[in-house]
């Protein structure tokens, strides 16, 4: 058995969402076009990739293929996360043509977006380092665990994958409770769970510094915020001996200014449009009759 990769998707939910992807195409006469082919023909086609980027989505595009007609064979010549130039093969896919052309467009939809959320990422990647890139979770309903898979391969790392995973405080929360209530009533209620305060000011990032939360997230400040922030925040560390909060940056940040925040002194810097706003990536599949 193939070990698994830090950005590959789950299986399950791999084969899941490509069942209702097939179900969506298929219901409720099948493929009507293809019923009418030459049962006979057979067909070798190539995944082929139009422009330059990097790969994600293989499993869902083999998993296409496989769901349609266990016939089909699909060799890869790369593997989600390799960068790849304009003209490259990514897989042979040979089997009945019929069920090939089924099979199509939902794998090359699944390909061409996800390759395009971590063609984007790695541009992403880049232009912010040092600064670490995460992604959020403006995603669509139901994708979610494939665009975070595809996010990695492109060489991000995932913020929260759901509500469930750390308590996170934005400004809406903070109306009702403070920063000082809520850092407090989150220790109580959640206590091995990671406090991130979202911060608009200097004087929150002070506040939620003394509150002891774990991580700030400074929301829509220029770099020499940022910077003033960190100051604070080093300072703070010193004095109570302590490891300093980890610093994310986002809001409004695009791929055109990350770089003013590279040396800022943060962490990490996060946005949603790796997940909510990338180009899907050109991928065609190249078909010969036999």
């Amino acid at each position: 058995m193939t070990a698994r990769r830090s950005f590959d998707p789950p299986p399950g939910v791999v084969s899941e969402l490509v069942a209702r992807a097939l179900a969506e195409d298929l219901t409720p006469l099948g493929d009507l076009s293809a019923a009418i082919l030459p049962p006979d023909s057979r067909a070798e086609a190539r995944l082929v990739v139009r422009e330059p980027g990097v790969i994600a989505g293989t499993a869902c595009a083999a998993e296409t293929f496989s769901q349609v007609d266990e016939a089909i064979t699909t060799a890869w010549e790369v593997s989600d996360g390799d960068r790849v130039p304009g003209g490259q093969v990514l897989a042979v896919v040979t089997g009945p043509l019929a069920s090939v052309l089924t099979a199509e467009r939902t794998a090359l939809n699944f390909m061409g977006h996800l390759s395009g959320i971590a063609t984007r990422t790695r541009q992403f990647v880049d232009a912010a380092a040092p600064l670490r890139v995460w992604d959020t979770r403006k995603t669509i309903p139901g994708l979610r665990s494939l665009q975070k898979a595809a996010v990695r391969a492109g060489g991000a790392r995932n913020h929260r994958g759901n509500l469930s995973d750390w308590v996170m405080f934005k400004d809406n929360h903070l109306t009702a409770l403070g920063i000082d209530e809520a850092v407090r009533r989150a220790r109580d209620e959640w206590p091995g769970r990671t406090v991130h305060v979202e911060c608009d000011a200097i004087d929150q990032v002070r506040q939620a510094l003394a509150a002891g939360a774990d991580a700030l997230l400074l929301d829509n400040m220029s770099p020499e915020e940022i910077r003033r922030c960190v100051a604070v925040a080093d300072e703070h560390a010193a004095s109570a001996g302590t490891r300093r909060a980890l610093l994310e940056v986002s809001g409004g940040i695009t791929l055109e200014t990350v770089g003013n925040y590279a040396h800022t002194g943060a962490d990490v810097v996060s946005s949603g449009s790796l997940t909510n706003s990338s180009p899907v990536l050109d991928i065609g599949l190249d078909i010969e009759v036999r």
